[in-house]
């Protein structure tokens, strides 16, 4: 039984790497639409009230974005950081966990959850504010300068996918550790008596 559970155990730190590192690629692309479709039709980033040089409407959500965006990829290097905790105290391949790896455990879904929560706050209500661009008026300055053009709110809508998967890692990183301490109290409840036999 320990070998199985040894196995899905490093199986499922890898998982919450690998879902760190999918949060900074998501961190990396979440701006790629707005900056294609928008930077261009700022021509005064200075003063966003200046409409006959700002030709579209609400296009200022490409600024707005700029300092979440800053504090997200921060974040999502910090919950890489914080997945590599997992390999560095054992807790992918140690056979009984300790405080080193209940305080990794801790650490990941602490995070994980904080930045979930944190950045599906932040998204919903600048997905709200992109509704809010003119995008007859942005269909219009496309056409005439020859610039991406999108409605799509696929890299706003994605991020409920992304932080979905490191939430279930972190669930599958709970339920291991209760899996894992169920299995050394068996373990620990048969060498008691054993001792007891012995005397």
């Amino acid at each position: 039984m320990y070998k199985k559970q040894m196995t899905i155990q490093k199986a499922v730190c890898l998982f919450v790497l690998c879902t760190s590192v999918i949060v900074f690629i998501y961190s990396l692309g979440i701006m790629t639409d707005l900056f294609d479709s928008l930077y261009y039709t700022i021509t005064d980033a200075a003063n966003r009230e200046n409409t006959r040089r700002n030709s579209v409407a609400g296009a200022f959500i490409y600024y707005d974005m700029q300092d979440f965006n800053k504090t997200f990829l921060h974040l999502a290097i910090g919950l890489i950081l914080t997945s590599l905790l997992l390999f560095i105290t054992n807790t992918h391949v140690r056979r009984r966990y300790y405080i080193g790896n209940i305080i990794a455990v801790v650490v990941n879904v602490i995070a994980n959850f904080y930045v979930a929560f944190w950045a599906h706050a932040q998204i919903t209500a600048f997905k709200a504010q992109y509704l809010q661009v003119d995008f007859e008026a942005l269909k219009k300055f496309s056409e005439r300068r020859h610039t991406f053009y999108t409605e799509s709110t696929f890299w706003f809508d994605i991020h409920n996918l992304v932080f979905g998967l490191a939430i279930l890692g972190c669930v599958l990183l709970v339920a291991n550790m209760i899996w894992k301490f169920s299995l050394m109290k068996k373990e620990q409840h048969l060498i008691d008596a054993g001792k007891e036999a012995a005397a």
